[in-house]
């Protein structure tokens, strides 16, 4: 008779540990359509076996982690990706230890605060070489607008002109764009609707190439904290601010308000764009703070409104969060089309985390688990009605 080593009892609870894993979650993805070995666009490559039980202590989160790890594989994560959330695969309750540590850091610490800055611009500092190849030729870095469009240069200049002619702008106007990137929307505004435009941002990279390419237009570009308007006493006919609300934090929501209305003329208008989520949450997403917006987090509708309340009137909400899903595609195709001269760069961790990015977050826009909402905003109502632009 064979007497089992204290090496062997552990591995064999260590295996049945791990087998009971591996059943969980295919019986949690199976009714979803995901299949595990199978060749689809559904499908999924399992490479290393201890993905079972990363997804299932840490789930959504412990997921992207193993795919950049190389764990596992897809011939589709966009679409594995949509087919887990639209069909509520319940594996987020794993992840309820990260996002309780995720949740008391943002009650105790303002982790959107000016000294937090450094950390919030390194994903817009990571090289202008990357974001000119994934992006349109304008270099816009948020939600295109598609409905005519069929290419992504297209759909990002249908995209500009809509939210000029949501402003009503007019020749002579000045208008202020919080959070400017690159510059493409103050160029488009100033070439096309005579509008003289100051855009802020507090990355140096993003500074730098826009003052390149609004040179000769009446643009001024600034590295400014949206903070330092609060005290400028400068004022504006116009407030654009795109894809930058998901940097202020919940705890700032109420005063960015407060700021915009202040540098805002009393018949002037607010177009917000942002990123929004079906929850109001007072966490960050781990994952996406950790490998690509630090820092960030989307608002919900509630915290909107309630941040706005008494502050600036809604006049229009417009959802357009389902474009979301071909711009990010569009701008993974760049992307892959352009890899192997970035490589050299910027390495192949960097491509797994930055597919996983843009992949994943296509799927969850296809799911409608989030949304893009463009929002215009008024200091007193628009007399006799704003009329709505699409």
């Amino acid at each position: 008779m064979t007497t089992a080593t204290p090496e062997s009892f552990f591995d064999s609870i260590l295996f049945s540990r791990k087998q009971r894993a591996k059943s969980l979650i295919e019986s949690l993805v199976r009714p979803a359509g995901i299949e595990i070995g199978g060749t689809g666009p559904a499908s999924v490559r399992i490479l290393d076996e201890d993905v079972y039980e990363m997804v299932l202590t840490r789930g959504f989160v412990g997921l992207r982690d193993a795919y950049v790890n190389g764990m596992w594989d897809a011939e589709r994560l966009d679409v594995v990706t949509d087919m887990m959330l639209s069909r509520r695969v319940p594996i987020q309750w794993a992840e309820r230890a990260e996002l309780v540590l995720s949740s008391l850091s943002g009650r105790f610490i303002n982790r959107q605060s000016r000294a937090r800055n450094a950390q919030s611009r390194q994903h817009y500092n990571l090289g202008n070489d990357l974001y000119g190849a994934m992006l349109d030729r304008r270099m816009v870095y948020s939600c295109a607008y598609w409905r005519n469009a069929r290419t992504l240069d297209e759909a990002q200049e249908a995209k500009l002109d809509l939210v000029c002619r949501k402003l009503g702008l007019t020749r002579g106007m000045r208008v202020i764009d919080i959070g400017c990137g690159w510059g493409s929307w103050a160029q488009f505004a100033a070439e096309n609707y005579g509008v003289s435009v100051v855009g802020i941002t507090i990355s140096e990279e993003q500074a730098k190439l826009a003052v390149e390419r609004c040179a000769g237009l009446p643009i001024e570009i600034r590295v400014q904290d949206y903070r330092d308007l609060e005290r400028s006493g400068e004022r504006f006919d116009r407030v654009v601010s795109l894809g930058m609300f998901e940097h202020v934090g919940y705890r700032n929501y109420n005063r960015y308000m407060r700021i915009v209305r202040k540098c805002l003329s009393d018949d002037g208008l607010l177009l917000l764009q942002t990123i929004g989520g079906n929850l109001s949450m007072k966490t960050y997403d781990p994952w996406m703070n950790q490998n690509i917006f630090p820092n960030a987090m989307l608002p919900s509708m509630e915290q909107i409104t309630a941040a706005s309340e008494g502050v600036l009137v809604i006049e229009d909400w417009h959802n357009i969060g389902t474009d979301y899903d071909p711009t990010l595609m569009s701008w993974f195709e760049n992307f892959e089309r352009s890899w192997p001269k970035l490589k050299d760069k910027y390495g192949e961790r960097f491509y797994r985390v930055w597919k996983c990015y843009l992949l994943t977050c296509a799927g969850s826009f296809r799911a409608r688990e989030n949304h893009v909402w463009q929002i215009v905003m008024s200091p007193y109502g628009v007399r006799g009605g704003y009329t709505p632009v699409r």
